[in-house]
């Protein structure tokens, strides 16, 4: 792996702080994901499953984790299938993790650590101890059509192999531990968000009118794979003039124009964790006067939602008092009318024609990361602060995006060195 070796106490407590979370007599079972097919012989890159990352720390397919914190035999309470190489292997793929390594990585024994050709033969001794058997499913919020998953693939095997066991759902536990970030998260979150920060200095010495938006996601992706990244957290936006009213523009295929703002939603990715970070910069290096009037309109609204992010705090009731925050700021600008908005429906408040997404999300091993939003904030959870002004009728669409972590006393916001203010972004173009 590019990124640096990560101490296993990290795994190792994330399996102990699950283990109480289980009914008596559980087990779980949770799958890498699947090296996802292209065309012809052709695969993607192959990106783990995070539940399993979170409890092992593994980065390799076919691997599968196997708890019961109650077997009565102890080195059944942990168990790690493998896949088994070979010098084939080996030449063709590369190196795969050895049992000495695994356990490494893992902290778990050597002798709790199986090829995954075994596997049935060693569940099999485990499983009839168990009532209760927790199966993982992608259970986020915002989860759209997917392709059948090992995990779910696995559910139907389980059920035909197993019918009178009973299945229980892991994800609302692994949401539950994930949404706390650990001490040991909190500098690989970090990591991710200071290569996000040199490739943003990167950026800045580089737009200018006539530069291609390919040519600028060029550039971010040169800093993130200098830097041990893997590269994008996510598809990055790079969106200028018109295409940053679009919310999920990712063509990147526009030449930036003088005069245009350039909207740039690009965070790094390290050892799985991720940031997330979203900038406005005017492209031939200096705001016009409207263009600077809504840009301090979106960064008062950043900062007064930062101030709100602290333990107590619900989702729901913080993201309604950012939407009047905007209320204000839209009514500043000349875009709503104070009339209309003191009569407008409150289940369809007007600033949603100008600001029509949430303010944050949790960011861990997903950018989107999971977390339940009726769970008050807590200390260690990180969330995104984003709002956004867009304009379509001026061809302006203007977001900022910081990554912040709630403390007891209040917040820290993890991006606080990354050029922000406008006027230090026009200094830095110039």
């Amino acid at each position: 792996m590019r990124y640096l070796p990560i101490d296993n106490q990290l795994f190792v407590q994330n399996r102990h702080r699950l283990a109480p979370l289980l009914k008596s007599k559980s087990m779980v079972v949770v799958n890498a994901n699947d090296i996802m097919p292209t065309n012809a012989d052709g695969t993607m890159v192959f990106r783990q499953n995070n539940d399993l990352f979170y409890l092992t720390g593994v980065d390799q397919e076919e691997t599968r984790l196997v708890l019961f914190p109650e077997h009565p035999d102890p080195k059944f309470r942990e168990v790690l299938f493998l896949r088994e190489t070979s010098e084939l292997i080996e030449i063709w793929e590369g190196h795969k993790l050895t049992k000495a390594e695994a356990e490494q990585v893992t902290g778990i024994p050597q002798k709790q650590i199986y090829w995954t050709h075994q596997f049935e033969q060693i569940f099999g001794q485990m499983v009839f101890e168990a009532e209760f058997i927790y199966l993982n499913t992608n259970e986020h919020t915002r989860a759209g059509v997917e392709v059948q998953t090992r995990d779910a693939r696995y559910i139907d095997t389980f059920r035909q192999k197993y019918p009178l066991h009973h299945l229980e759902r892991l994800a609302p536990l692994m949401h539950y531990l994930r949404a706390i970030k650990q001490p040991q998260e909190l500098p690989l979150i970090q990591t991710a968000i200071d290569i996000t920060d040199k490739m943003f200095r990167r950026l800045l010495g580089f737009i200018k009118p006539g530069v291609w938006e390919y040519e600028i996601e060029a550039e971010m992706m040169h800093e993130f794979l200098l830097n041990r990244s893997r590269g994008a957290a996510y598809t990055p936006i790079i969106a200028s003039g018109a295409n940053a009213c679009v919310l999920h523009y990712i063509d990147n295929s526009q030449q930036c124009q003088d005069g245009d703002v350039i909207l740039l939603d690009i965070g790094a990715e390290y050892a799985n964790y991720n940031a997330d970070m979203t900038r406005s910069v005017p492209v031939n290096g200096r705001f016009t006067a409207r263009q600077r009037a809504v840009y301090n309109a979106v960064l008062r609204v950043m900062k007064e939602a930062t101030q709100m992010l602290r333990p107590g705090n619900l989702w729901d009731e913080y993201h309604r008092e950012v939407g009047k925050v905007m209320e204000s700021e839209l009514i500043g600008l000349g875009l709503l009318d104070r009339t209309e908005v003191a009569n407008q429906d409150p289940d369809a408040p007007l600033y949603k024609k100008y600001f029509m997404h949430g303010t944050s999300h949790f960011l861990g091993l997903d950018v989107h990361d999971v977390g339940n939003k009726y769970r008050k904030m807590e200390p260690g959870m990180v969330f995104t602060v984003e709002p956004g002004i867009y304009i379509r009728e001026e061809k302006l669409g203007i977001r900022l995006e910081n990554n912040v972590l709630i403390t007891e006393s209040g917040n820290i916001d993890l991006m606080a060195n990354i050029p922000l203010e406008a006027d230090e972004i026009e200094a830095m173009m110039n």
